[in-house]
């Protein structure tokens, strides 16, 4: 991700993220199209077993990103997403903690069109998104085909609200024992009910989809082999 050789779209997915996919194929198209998956959260940490894959890092982008962004040499960013004024108070806190020059500011709400046309004029080495899900990703992808420069297009979620304060983080205790969503919840519980709390049923209905396929694909009998004619 620190030398990428054409539009890179690096993306995190979460309990939310499954259920958006599963309800949507433009969404699940869109989260397909990332170059880089990462998996973010503790219900996916519980699900992955249970279809046989390994588990991984908990990639979260709220720590992530702005580690990421720490440790890349000086670039020029763009930042697409939120609304004032927390998209200049976001910024103004990344300005303080990495090295990069902020070439460009949008707020979220604005037509693919438009940021479409911001990226070609300035030509940003790294796109932040954060529009939330699953508009960024159906943006990114757009921007992914429409630019031709090395530009990495981050899918950042919240990552500009919580730098600007405008959410909270939990306390750091709460975090790793993967409660996060709980906290979050709590502060916002008309928003997120229906994320958190109904969302919780589609996901392990929809896991429990997946690992039935899963069990049938791998329990049905080999194709037979075909012979050619000599």
């Amino acid at each position: 991700m620190s030398a990428v050789e054409r539009p890179t779209i690096l993306s995190f997915l979460n309990a939310h993220g499954v259920n958006l996919c599963a309800g949507s194929s433009a969404a699940w198209s869109a989260f397909r199209a990332s170059d880089v998956l990462l998996r973010d959260g503790v219900a996916l940490e519980t699900a992955l077993p249970w279809l046989d894959q390994p588990v991984g890092l908990n990639m979260n982008g709220t720590d992530f990103i702005p580690l990421l962004l720490r440790h890349l040499s000086p670039r020029r960013v763009a930042v697409y997403g939120t609304a004032a004024p927390w998209l200049d108070e976001g910024i103004e806190r990344l300005k303080e903690r990495t090295p990069h020059d902020y070439v460009d500011a949008q707020h979220g709400f604005h037509s693919v069109e438009h940021y479409i046309a911001r990226a070609r004029e300035i030509e940003p080495d790294v796109i932040i998104l954060a529009m939330g899900m699953p508009r960024q990703e159906e943006v990114a992808v757009q921007l992914k085909r429409a630019l031709d420069h090395k530009v990495l297009i981050v899918n950042g979620g919240a990552i500009i609200d919580f730098l600007a304060g405008r959410f909270t983080r939990a306390p750091a205790a709460v975090q790793r024992i993967g409660l996060e969503w709980a906290f979050r919840l709590v502060q916002e519980p008309r928003r997120l009910f229906r994320r958190y709390c109904v969302g919780a049923f589609g996901f392990a209905h929809t896991v429990m989809l997946m690992r039935r396929a899963a069990m049938r694909s791998s329990s049905a009998p080999a194709p037979a082999p075909m012979h050619k004619e000599l």
